[in-house]
């Protein structure tokens, strides 16, 4: 009896498609070596006729799918050109993971049986599995190289004998298991960091250990803390870093006030939100003669204090961005230089690095130098204070406020003119009370005032890299940290037209830069104040590339600059700071900074800003969650601003505020997902639901674990 279970087991009724994994795996854990034919029968226990035969064609498929080479005769081995690759493995919750080649490509699916306990963003080694007919091609996770992040946020779940670590994560289907002697005084309900130690093969869940207590879950802070380590953010500035802080000092010696230009005497001012408390940047004006005027642009000199490689540069450079959630702002310096030494506040004499203009009534720069002075700012001014003057012609310094306001609004013009976009989004913002609850929705629209800053800070941007850019032709460049920003992709731009065309809009998606960048304000200009704005906004912004950092210039296609930096935010960014002490080295003649130390803290920074960017949305979906947790079963007009296969995304008209119909909830019909069109159309009584349709809902959940709005239909 025994005999012949083996012998089934040897080939009689093995079907092709697990022959076909067998050999997969086989090869994949041995892709080193090869084996001929007969190895293979011994290894896999083919016994049987049937079961060779078996083998020999599914080897023969392999060799024409180039899965296998034959290195010699009748001997085989697993082809690693081409078929072992290198990238990030990306873990969803439900299973359906995906690797990325570094060298690009589109994603590979990696089924959970195939991944290895690979955790999100890991860096890992993959063998792709021979592609069959009429199946997506799949990897399977051989060596993980780089772990990306051990750590996880969610909630404790303690018992008399266990605790878990309840996670929150889409990319994470499992709790973790944490020993009770690894828990670091942790209580059930509290929100934790928790770091994987070990995911055993045999094992379901990850192994783990508290790193720190967040709070209690639902506490305002301990939220807004977990936002932030959950994408490996800092949320304390650690105490050696603001001892150091402590310690510098704000005196103006003797010795700066001489080798500096003085401004102290200059009509300068401030304009920023209500609530900032860093100053980066103030204003100066005075006429040189009638017809011309001094505008200085005066940025904090954060370089002065901030020496490279002291403790305080290390820290910033390693946080590369302030971060500004909904209730708080996590500083890229400490407080005592962003709020106090730095910051450019009214009647205090400050260090600023300074970019002064030559104007004439056109707007045209007719001289520009760009030197270290000592300031002193006469007025703070908030953005609404400043539109008031704008508007009403009276205030303080109204003059100054007028005439710069004036030569701003010529330099747009110029700007638009030359094919710069303008994307003018508004921001959700939240009316807060002293625990963080919010009790109303505001947006934040640009104003004047916001765009007189926004073009004289564009225009000491551009200068700063024109200074160190532009060279004559047989002359190579200094190293200098650009903003740069690529063309958008041709395929999304075509995209974006056929989405635009149901509103009964279109672009160009062919010409020159400026054609495409003038058709696309055209756009902008045309949806203004129509219920489909945010959408298409939305859209088009997709279609975009997103600017980044890089010594290696391309220009600044959104801008329209052939050349543009980041100087005058040196308080909340590192590249800023980074402008500034190379620039400080150029004008005293000094010669070109390393190239690949300069490029590596570019790409830092990019992808900080991206997490920033990540963890403020994040805030902003917690805030909206917990505001409309209070409007449960209340019914809103909305437009539906998302089409999946598993459901309706909806922003509800009056707040921004987004949620989702889930596929169940959308009536007593069978509905199809034509990704196409983005719509969803019912089968039996073809109803449709498009992108960007007016639609009614009704709040119906609101989960704040998950930062989630549920919405069904409401009754017409």
């Amino acid at each position: 009896m025994a005999k012949k279970k083996k012998e089934k087991k040897g080939g009689k009724h093995l079907k092709k498609k697990e022959l076909v994994e067998i050999l997969l795996n086989y090869f994949r854990t041995k892709p080193n070596e090869a084996f001929s034919l007969k190895q293979l029968f011994q290894a896999l226990k083919l016994t049987t006729h049937p079961g060779k035969m078996l083998c020999i064609d599914v080897v023969e498929e392999m060799l024409e799918d180039n899965f296998l080479i034959e290195i010699e005769k009748g001997r085989y081995k697993i082809n690693d050109k081409g078929q072992i690759l290198t990238g990030t493995f990306v873990r969803k919750s439900n299973g359906k993971n995906s690797f990325i080649p570094e060298e690009g490509g589109e994603p590979i699916f990696i089924a959970e049986r195939n991944s290895a306990h690979a955790m999100n963003n890991d860096k890992v080694k993959v063998a792709l599995c021979a592609k069959r007919k009429k199946h997506q091609l799949e990897a399977q996770v051989i060596e993980i190289l780089e772990h990306a992040n051990e750590t996880f946020v969610g909630v404790l779940k303690v018992s008399k004998n266990y605790a878990f670590l309840l996670t929150e994560t889409s990319t994470l289907a499992n709790d973790i298991f944490i020993p009770k002697d690894k828990l670091k005084g942790g209580k059930n309900g509290d929100k934790a960091i928790v770091r994987i130690t070990e995911w055993p093969e045999e094992a379901k869940n990850p192994f783990g250990e508290v790193i720190d207590i967040l709070g209690k879950a639902g506490d305002n802070t301990t939220e807004m803390h977990a936002i932030l380590a959950e994408y490996g953010l800092p949320y304390v500035y650690p105490q050696a870093v603001e001892a150091a802080a402590e310690k510098l000092s704000a005196d103006i010696t003797p010795e700066d006030y001489a080798e500096r230009e003085d401004f102290r005497d200059v009509v300068t001012f401030t304009i920023d939100p209500k609530d900032a408390k860093d100053f980066d940047d103030a204003l100066s004006i005075r006429t040189l003669k009638p017809g011309l005027w001094e505008v200085g642009v005066h940025i904090a000199d954060v370089s002065h204090y901030v020496k490279e490689g002291s403790i305080i540069d290390k820290e910033a450079a390693k946080r590369a961005t302030s971060v500004y959630l909904v209730d708080r702002t996590i500083p890229m310096l400490p407080e005592r230089l962003c709020n106090f030494i730095c910051s450019l506040r009214p009647d205090e004499e400050k260090l600023a690095y300074s970019v002064i203009f030559e104007m004439n009534e056109k707007a045209e720069v007719k001289n520009y130098r760009i030197r270290h002075t000592v300031i002193k700012s006469n007025r703070r001014f908030t953005y609404e204070e400043a539109q008031q003057i704008i508007e009403t012609g009276e205030g303080d310094y109204k003059e100054e406020v007028l005439q710069l306001n004036r030569l701003a609004q010529i330099l747009r013009e110029k700007r638009m003119a030359a094919g710069s976009i303008n994307f003018d989004r508004c921001e959700v913002k939240f009316e807060i009370d002293e625990t963080g609850k919010p009790l109303s929705v505001y947006f934040k629209v640009s104003k004047e005032a916001n765009k007189l800053i926004e073009e004289f800070m564009l225009l000491a941007n551009k200068t700063v890299a024109e200074y160190v850019g532009k060279v004559p032709k047989n002359k190579k460049p200094k190293v200098l940290p650009y903003r740069i920003h690529d063309l958008p992709d041709p395929d999304k731009l075509d995209n974006l037209n056929q989405f635009i065309a149901r509103f009964g809009y279109k672009i160009r998606t062919g010409g020159s830069k400026a054609e495409v960048s003038k058709s696309i304000n055209h756009l902008l200009g045309e949806i203004e104040g129509k219920k489909e704005q945010n959408l298409i906004e939305t859209v088009s912004l997709r279609a975009m590339q997103k600017a980044r950092y890089s010594i290696y210039n391309i220009g600044h296609y959104g801008l329209a600059f052939d050349y543009y930096t980041h100087f005058t935010s040196p308080i909340r960014r590192y590249p800023d700071l980074m402008v500034h002490r190379l620039l400080t080295r150029y004008l005293a003649g000094g010669r070109s900074a390393q190239a690949d130390k300069y490029e590596t803290l570019c790409e830092h920074s990019s992808a900080m800003e991206q997490t920033a960017a990540s963890a403020e949305r994040a805030s902003v979906k917690y805030k909206q969650v917990e505001f409309m947790g209070e409007r449960i079963g209340e019914v809103y007009d909305g437009v539906i601003s998302g089409v999946t296969e598993w459901g309706l995304y909806v922003e509800i008209n009056e707040n921004k505020c987004e949620g989702m119909i889930a596929m169940r909830d959308l009536g007593n019909d069978f509905y199809e997902f034509d990704e196409k069109n983005y719509c969803l159309i019912g089968r039996r009584h073809h109803q449709k639901f498009s992108l960007g349709d007016p639609i009614k809902i009704k709040v119906a959940r609101a989960n704040l674990a998950k930062k989630q709005l549920d919405f069904v239909l409401a009754e017409a």
